[in-house]
């Protein structure tokens, strides 16, 4: 019965949103009088007054925009707030459209509206396939570099730009917030210390009547131990469809982002630009739309989320554990990641002095062969918690933009091990039993490895000289695992994998960070195909290698063949450094 009452419900407030009159474009006029509605305290729908002062033309690619003045309530006071983003403005009773852009430092509270009809489109693109963005490289070290940055609409002095959206991190360490928020504040977010924003929404969808054009809405993109939410205005409903924002949120395009009702706490007048606390407080749906002109999306349906656990240990205790859900983006899903490792270890462990840090886990992906490993080890005088953060979300990143549709995160679990030492050697000097050495014979290399303190180990390992080896100079580079992944893998780092369990097994096959690696190799022509190695092919293979690299992306020459590789074991210490000696072999 309540189940057929809460349906009769939501049946009205279709109805009656779908009566709602758009007051068009074309008939706006300077002087024309309006009125606002949004929430400044609680739940409660407040109104302001708008006075347009006119139309700004073709100020985007067939977009324009209506400058209007605001008044009433607490605008005088605050001027136009981050987290009214959305508010919709009417005009005798006609949706004009949202409150979207402000001038930075004005004095006056004179706002940006978005025409309604340009937010409407964004909901026709419900079937689009996502906006294409450049993939992100197992060697990149931004996260958001994929991610477009807000245009100004205005230039010089009389800047015009979208309203900071307001984004509530819960549970994160002041350090990530001061950490990230250069970054995120070129995405036009506003990153504040949330209280509660995500983490205690119960998994019930809330009555899609207590949503109205007006309520403050928080897009939630993490919910649990840590959360993070996106505070802004809905603006209009449309049957099952709402529309807000009136801007872009982060511009990703189709996707899948969870959205809440949210109240208002309080509002905090400030110099730069005031802006409206507020607490997540019940599921109303799903925005799959995140356009220039606005976010839209679905009352009532549920969006995926991906179960993320983090623990953190010193030794063999553990000291602190992390649950959350969080969304199945491929654009911001490894940006959530990074910032929850990085306040994981922020929170726990000293941020300058010596440190070593171990990472593992697994990360999970739908229709894969295999889960992504996570094993490394970072240690330095400050700056391992970047390292780590980075080190866990680079392999999401990489699988999820790789172009395989079908590779949708499922569950990832890192688990965080913190020493106050550092645990690092550097490749101090490499040496030979012999300088001269004849097929068949064994080679014995001494690794000489310095650490802090004056400490100092040498490991040694054999190498046995191929039986018919031909007369020449040999090449022994002993090295790091950036320097080994980058001589082994060159060629898959920078092609594009055929096959999922192509790309599963490049990120597997990535050399851990604790080892020393011994590549062995002749100054003469090698070729790579699909990432293994052609040593010192015959004239004629050569040819037909060489003439095939522009038809087949797959063959990539390298200038030094290798002829053999070992890995030297050093515990749970990161190395550091390459050396490289030569050794003649005689007839």
């Amino acid at each position: 019965m309540l189940r057929f009452v809460a349906l009769a419900v939501f049946a009205l407030t279709a109805a009656v949103s779908a009566q709602t009159s758009l007051f068009p474009l074309k008939d706006v006029k300077p002087g024309m009088r309006g009125t606002g509605k949004t929430v400044f305290s609680g739940n409660q729908i407040d109104e302001f007054q708008v006075e347009i002062l006119g139309v700004l033309e073709n100020i985007g690619p067939k977009e324009s925009l209506i400058l209007a003045r605001l008044s009433g309530g607490p605008l005088e006071h605050t001027g136009v707030m981050q987290g009214m983003s959305g508010s919709p403005v009417y005009i005798d009773g006609k949706l004009l459209g949202a409150v979207a852009m402000a001038f930075p430092y004005a004095k006056d509270p004179i706002a940006g509206i978005r025409p309604i009809e340009q937010m409407i489109k964004v909901g026709t693109a419900s079937g689009a396939a996502p906006l294409q963005r450049a993939s992100i490289s197992l060697e990149d070290r931004d996260l958001t570099r994929v991610l477009p940055k807000p245009q100004a609409s205005l230039a010089g002095e009389a800047r015009l730009v979208d309203i900071a959206t307001p984004v509530a991190f819960g549970g994160f360490s002041r350090g990530t917030l001061e950490t990230f928020a250069p970054q995120l504040r070129a995405l036009g977010l506003e990153p504040r210390q949330g209280i509660t924003a995500g983490a205690d929404i119960g998994p019930r969808m809330g009555n899609p009547a207590d949503l109205k054009p007006g309520s403050m809405i928080s897009v939630q993109l993490m919910a649990g131990d840590l959360s993070v939410g996106a505070d802004g205005t809905l603006t209009h409903i449309e049957g099952n469809r709402v529309y807000a924002f009136g801007h872009r949120f982060l511009a990703v395009g189709s996707t899948a982002l969870p959205f809440a009702r949210s109240e208002v706490i309080t509002l905090l007048p400030n110099l730069n630009t005031s802006f409206k606390l507020s607490t997540a407080k019940e599921w109303m749906g799903t925005i799959d739309q995140d356009r220039d002109t606005a976010i839209a999306g679905e009352l009532g349906r549920r969006a995926p989320m991906v179960p993320v656990s983090i623990g953190v240990s010193r030794g063999a205790r553990q000291i602190e554990s992390y649950r959350m859900q969080m969304i199945n983006d491929p654009l911001l899903s490894p940006l959530l990641i990074q910032m929850a490792v990085y306040s994981a270890i922020d929170a726990t462990e000293r941020s300058v002095g010596a440190s070593s840090i171990h990472v593992s886990g697994q990360i999970e992906f739908q229709n894969a062969p295999a889960a992504i490993r996570l094993d490394n080890i970072f240690s330095s005088d400050n700056g391992a918690a970047q390292q780590v953060a980075l080190s866990a979300a680079i392999p999401v990143a990489y699988v999820l933009q790789s172009g395989f549709a079908a590779l949708q995160l499922k569950n990832i679990a890192v688990e965080i091990e913190a020493l106050d030492l550092k645990k690092q050697f550097t490749i101090d000097s490499v040496s030979a039993s012999r300088r001269t050495v004849r097929p068949g014979e064994k080679l014995q290399l001494s690794v000489s490895l310095a650490g802090d303190n004056g400490a100092e180990t040498v490991r040694t390992v054999d190498y046995d000289v191929p039986i018919g080896a031909p007369a020449g100079p040999l090449y022994f580079t002993v090295s790091d695992a950036n320097a080994a992944n980058i001589a082994d893998f060159r060629q898959i780092l920078t092609a594009s994998p055929h096959t999922a369990g192509q790309l599963i097994a490049t990120v597997n096959n990535l050399h851990p960070n604790n080892k020393v690696y011994v590549r062995v190799w002749r100054a003469e022509p090698d070729f790579q195909l699909e990432g293994a190695d052609l040593p010192d092919p015959p004239a004629s293979v050569t040819l037909i290698l060489a003439g095939s690299q522009t038809n087949h992306a797959g063959i990539n020459q390298v200038r030094n063949s290798k002829i053999g590789e070992m890995e030297i074991d050093t515990g749970d210490i990161a190395v550091s450094g390459t050396k490289t000696i030569l050794v003649e072999v005689k007839e």
